[in-house]
Parts: C-alpha cells; sequence; structure tokens
C-alpha cells in the first residue's frame, strides 16, 4: 500500500512549529504522569504501602522527563553515530535535527528515578514498578509518531500490508513502526497492567520492573528482524543490529529483577 503521506510538522507559527514527534513525547510523559497519579490513589494495590504521594509523583516527571531527553539523546550519539558527533560535538545538541535511542532513554529514567528515590527516600523498587508499567504508553504513542514521519522503516517485503515509504525506495516494506507500537507499547501495557491490578504484581517489589525490561528487550530483538538497520550502521559482525546488541542486557537484567522478587522473603 502506498504511504500515506502525513506531513510531520502540525502546524507553524512563526519559528515555533509543532510536530507529531514532539507531541508523542509529551503525551506518553503526560498519559504516564497521570496514570501514576492515579495509582497512588489506589492503597490497595499496594500491600507495603503506596511508595509515592500525588506531590512526589509531579515532582518526578521533571526528573523523568531530563532522563527522557537527555539520555535519549546522549544514547543515540554514543550508540549510534560516535564518529560523527566526535568531529562535530556542536551537532550533538541539535535535537531538533532528531536523533533518539530508547536504550539511552531507558538508561536516563533509571537514573533519575534512582536519584529521585533516594533523595525523597522512598522504596525505589516499588517507584521502578510503578514507572516500569506507564513506560508502554510513551513506547506507543513514539511508535505511532514514528510510522506518520516515515522513518525507522522496515525490510523489503512482499507481505500485502507492506508499505512503500517515501525515501525508502519503491519496493514494500514492513511497517516495523506498528509492530513496535503494537508489542512495545499496546500490548507490553496490558500485560503489565493486568499484572497489577488482577494479580497484585506490586506486592513482589521489582517484579513487573524486570518484566516491563524483559518484554521490550524481547519484542525488540524480534522485530529487528524486518527493521531495516540503520545505513551508516548495518549488521555488526554480520548477523545482528545494534539494536539487538542493545537489548540483550536489558532482557538479562531484566531476568535478575525478576529472579530477585520472586524469591526473596
Amino acid at each position: 500500500m502506498p504511504f500515506l503521506n502525513i506531513d510531520p510538522i502540525i502546524f507553524e507559527i512563526g519559528p515555533f512549529a509543532l510536530r507529531w514527534y514532539a507531541l508523542a513525547y509529551m503525551a506518553g510523559l503526560i498519559l504516564g504522569w497521570k496514570y501514576m497519579v492515579a495509582l497512588t490513589k489506589r492503597p490497595a494495590l499496594w500491600p507495603q504501602g503506596v511508595p509515592a504521594n500525588e506531590d512526589q509523583i509531579d515532582d518526578l516527571l521533571l526528573w523523568v522527563t531530563l532522563g527522557v531527553i537527555i539520555g535519549g539523546r546522549l544514547g543515540y550519539v554514543l550508540f549510534y553515530n560516535a564518529p560523527y558527533y566526535l568531529a562535530n560535538p556542536g551537532a550533538a545538541l541539535a535535537v531538533w535535527q532528531g536523533g533518539m535511542a530508547f536504550h539511552g532513554g531507558a538508561l536516563g529514567v533509571i537514573l533519575a528515578v534512582i536519584y529521585f528515590a533516594r533523595k525523597n527516600k522512598i522504596p525505589l523498587l516499588s517507584l521502578g514498578d510503578m514507572v516500569a508499567i506507564t513506560v508502554p504508553f510513551g513506547l506507543l504513542c513514539g511508535r505511532l509518531a514514528n510510522f506518520i514521519n516515515g522513518e525507522l522503516w522496515g525490510r523489503v517485503t512482499e507481505a500485502p500490508w507492506g508499505v512503500i515509504f517515501p525515501g525508502a525506495g519503491a519496493l514494500p516494506r514492513h511497517p516495523s513502526q506498528l509492530y513496535e507500537a503494537a508489542l512495545e507499547g499496546a500490548l507490553l501495557l496490558l500485560l503489565l497492567n493486568v499484572l497489577a491490578w488482577r494479580f497484585k504484581a506490586f506486592a513482589k517489589p521489582g517484579l513487573l520492573t524486570g518484566l516491563f525490561l524483559i518484554g521490550y528487550g524481547a519484542s525488540r530483538f524480534v522485530i529487528e528482524y524486518v527493521r531495516e538497520p540503520d545505513a551508516h550502521i548495518g549488521f555488526i559482525f554480520d548477523i545482528v543490529t545494534m539494536g539487538q546488541i542493545l537489548s540483550l542486557p536489558m532482557i538479562l537484567a531484566g531476568a535478575g529483577f525478576v529472579y530477585w522478587a520472586t524469591t526473596r522473603k
């Protein structure tokens, strides 16, 4: 099918331009923030007590936002295009030109949560679980924005749902952005929240954090098989992509969290 060529800019007023990608970031952060506030008002979900109050969640939003933006940008600079940015260090600050990495953003959020929990004497694993089940909101919004922008497309396919993306040649490609939105976003959001609401997963601090890391890492690893590798990187060792390499530590760390949460008394 031909790509619905949607302008990546929603509207412009003078030098100001609102882009779908920026709107996706804002939507993901706001949805996650509001949902975390709602979780603080459900004490029945927290056998050990609600880890944070509404005011603390409001303050946490700033630190998570900084973690997403700074970590996401640094992750892209270091993991995906280090030689270019070493030669052009000033370009690393040009976030409006694109270039964000989820793995870097995830690390930035983890560091922000650790700092905030220690500063406010909040149980770290419980706060991490609260954040973990809201992250798929941002993933869902972000991947939909990637599709609208016609970027990060998949490999060539003969599937009837293949999409001819502008700038990707005349052959149809997997809409890998939509696969990621479905797996990393919608499905992971559903699974984690079913565990939290129906199976009292918050009773085992660290469990939801671990399951999120495993779920995202595994989904990304699998989808990389149909996603086109970055042109300036290609395949590493001719068999794997950078996305797969960065996802493996997430899966292992997630398994460690799950083991810790389910075995300690």
